[in-house]
């Protein structure tokens, strides 16, 4: 029975400040750090190892995996990066603190753009220093940066790269971890389990917690549970 581990990043530095982050690319604060070491103990304990890790470009994800590997003797795996993985685009609400932010325009308003499915936030403009900011995919764009993003355009970005990517990495039997974001997995997991908009509006993947998908030979999934 194949089986995928999702891993959303350690506490970063703007989690703890409670910042919109999106694409800005910042670190993990120390209990991040903390929280990626537990993550990767948990694993240990319970004997998994991996072939090939998948991440985004974004330094929070991919120190995470860093930690987790490294807490695995298994640095030497193969890691695939791609901007299909970063975190959703939140468009001018990034660097914005999110207290603020929801006595600006309103917490149900924060909340939609946070939850809803087709939501956007306001987009940012391409002369807004923002828009490129300490931003490490470039190479990896097919096209421009987005100015901001739903929850269905991140989920519209991820799946070809599950399809043609991932998906071909499990069939062939490599045991696989994937270690990316809250929005970036909420995507990911709304395919998975086939749930619906509203569904989906409900559902937090929390920070340092292995997610583990047991999946059928059609890649459905029959089982998932966190480790912790």
């Amino acid at each position: 029975m194949p089986t995928l581990i999702l891993l959303r990043h350690g506490e970063s530095i703007w989690n703890k400040e409670n910042k919109f982050t999106g694409w800005q690319n910042v670190d993990l604060s120390e209990e991040g750090i903390n929280q990626s070491c537990q993550a990767a103990r948990l694993l240990k304990e319970k004997n998994f190892s991996f072939d090939l890790a998948f991440t985004s470009f974004l330094k929070r994800a991919t120190r995470t995996l860093e930690i987790v590997l490294n807490e695995l003797s298994e640095q030497n795996i193969p890691i695939k990066k791609t901007w299909r993985l970063n975190e959703r685009r939140y468009g001018a609400l990034e660097t914005l603190n999110k207290s603020e932010t929801a006595e600006k325009y309103g917490s149900e308003q924060i909340h939609r753009w946070r939850r809803g499915f087709k939501d956007t936030p306001p987009p940012l403009s391409k002369t807004d220093s923002r828009f490129l900011n300490n931003l490490p995919v470039m190479n990896d764009l097919e096209s421009a940066p987005p100015l901001t993003e739903s929850l269905a355009d991140v989920e519209n970005r991820l799946l070809p790269y599950w399809q043609n990517e991932i998906v071909p990495e499990i069939k062939s039997g490599k045991k696989i971890i994937i270690v990316a974001h809250g929005n970036s997995l909420r995507a990911l997991v709304y395919y998975l389990d086939n749930l619906t908009p509203e569904k989906i509006e409900k559902i937090e993947i929390p920070v340092g917690i292995p997610l583990i998908y047991e999946l059928n030979d059609d890649l459905k999934p029959v089982n998932h549970y966190y480790l912790n």
